[in-house]
């Protein structure tokens, strides 16, 4: 008589499990951090450099104070926008098996030499939410530059740098800058604020473009130039870089007086009324709903317009 055995498979590990370690160890880095910065301001030449460079430079002549109606508007589309592109880029990136693809249309009015790519519906989506998002940034831009506010996200002097070194400073240890942002950011935000408009959104649009079906493939000359790794090798840690923007800057607005700053964006006055908030709230229903949204049988009949959805 003879018996047989059975092994059992190890338990799938879950895709969460570095979390169980990343997190306990990002929280020392940060107290670690902690601790540095509030050594470091016990120093007199730290002390003198504070007191030097308080955290801000004066807004150049002629900048505008507060937040228009068009920049609130701006503020939250962005958000929307780019909250389901990060949602949409991880999708693509990781989804093996997608619940449909795509097939563009080739009778309309864009018309190409060939049958057309058939894409997964994630991709799709981010494609579409790309082309609206850079229609929005087309908007933003135009209307930044013609009521200059361009001045308050742009730096204008060079000690802009050495302040913003000093409110690194102060937020690492805790004793943050005192600053009013309905009429000047603090240099450290500033930096940020120019870094993401101005370098991270174009690079953002510059890989996503090569790495898309709309880039020439026939064009050797125009590839060796700037060829597709390159365009992926960028592309990741801008996503990267916007989702930890957008961690920062909502911790910071809501921890450095959430009403006032809520307010500030959302409500059109330097206050700390209530109005700021409930319009906030309403934004964070609109990208809840989005999100829930954006799936397969709800995208199945709007990609249907445009194109042929194949499971």
């Amino acid at each position: 008589m003879t018996t047989t055995t059975s092994k059992k498979k190890p338990a799938a590990r879950s895709k969460w499990f570095p979390l169980v370690w990343v997190i306990p160890a990002l929280l020392v880095v940060l107290a670690l951090v902690v601790v540095l910065a509030q050594w470091l301001r016990s120093l007199p030449e730290v002390q003198s450099f504070l007191t030097d460079y308080p955290g801000e430079v004066a807004p150049a002549e002629g900048t505008p104070v507060g937040f228009p109606a068009w920049l609130q508007w701006q503020h939250f589309l962005n958000s929307l926008f780019i909250l389901l592109i990060i949602r949409t880029g991880w999708q693509v990136r990781t989804t093996q098996r997608p619940a449909a693809h795509w097939t563009r249309n080739n009778s309309g009015l864009i018309r190409t030499k060939g049958k057309p790519t058939k894409i997964s519906i994630d991709l799709w989506l981010h494609l579409s939410l790309d082309a609206l998002w850079v229609l929005n940034g087309i908007v933003f831009y135009i209307l930044l530059f013609a009521t200059g506010q361009w001045l308050r996200v742009v730096p204008t002097s060079w000690e802009v740098i050495p302040n913003a070194i000093s409110a690194a400073l102060q937020y690492a240890s805790l004793n943050w800058p005192h600053e009013n942002g309905w009429v000047n950011y603090n240099s450290l935000q500033l930096i940020a604020y120019f870094v993401t408009i101005f370098i991270a959104a174009p690079l953002a649009i510059i890989t996503g473009i090569r790495m898309s079906g709309a880039w020439p493939k026939n064009a050797a000359k125009l590839n060796k130039i700037y060829p597709v790794e390159v365009a992926r090798a960028v592309h990741l840690p801008v996503m990267i870089y916007f989702t930890a923007f957008i961690i920062v800057h909502v911790t910071l607005v809501l921890t450095t007086g959430a009403l006032r700053n809520l307010n500030h964006m959302y409500g059109g006055g330097d206050t700390e009324s209530w109005t700021g908030f409930w319009f906030f709230a309403a934004s964070l229903v609109v990208m809840a709903v989005a999100w829930i949204a954006a799936r397969p049988l709800i995208l199945r009949p709007i990609a249907a317009l445009t194109g042929t959805v194949s499971k």
